[in-house]
């Protein structure tokens, strides 16, 4: 059976943490599933047209990657992608205590597994939240996003 993952997420930038993950996916999955949710309500920084062309040139000629959109329940985009797993990253506690009880009601409701990794030790601090607003008040984030040029240009 293929082992098919989705990383969901909104991506507001994807980071070189999240490209960590994904990276680490790659070798225990048959293909994994870049999902980037769509919130009507939500303000993002970053068009969402920036954020699909920048995720896709981090992974570029990588065979096993798909970047999709999705406006619905996360498990139901995963079982009409395919997906069996559902792939997130842990830096800490708090990243455990917000993500366990997610994953624990997705299994409940489609028999989906999350499967946690551990970024590298180096990139424990890079945090989506904290890159938005070091470039909103005119920061350099390139050291934090791969492809930086690909968001902003």
């Amino acid at each position: 059976m293929k082992k098919s993952a989705c990383f969901p997420g909104s991506f507001d930038p994807f980071t070189k943490g999240h490209e960590d993950i994904i990276r680490k996916g790659l070798d225990l999955f048959d293909e994994i599933v870049i999902a980037v949710g769509v919130n009507s309500t939500k303000n993002y920084l970053f068009p969402l047209e920036k954020r699909l062309q920048h995720i896709q040139s981090c992974f570029e000629g990588e065979p096993k990657i798909r970047v999709i959109t999705y406006e619905k329940l996360t498990v139901e985009m995963c079982q009409d992608e395919g997906c069996n797993y559902i792939l997130r990253g842990l830096r800490d506690v708090k990243d455990f205590n917000y993500e366990v009880p997610i994953a624990l009601m997705n299994r409940d409701m489609t028999e989906i597994e999350t499967v946690f990794l551990i970024p590298d030790t180096s990139l424990f601090a890079i945090n989506a939240t904290i890159i938005r607003e070091i470039y909103k008040n005119g920061g350099k984030i390139d050291k934090y996003v791969t492809n930086f040029d690909q968001l902003v240009n």
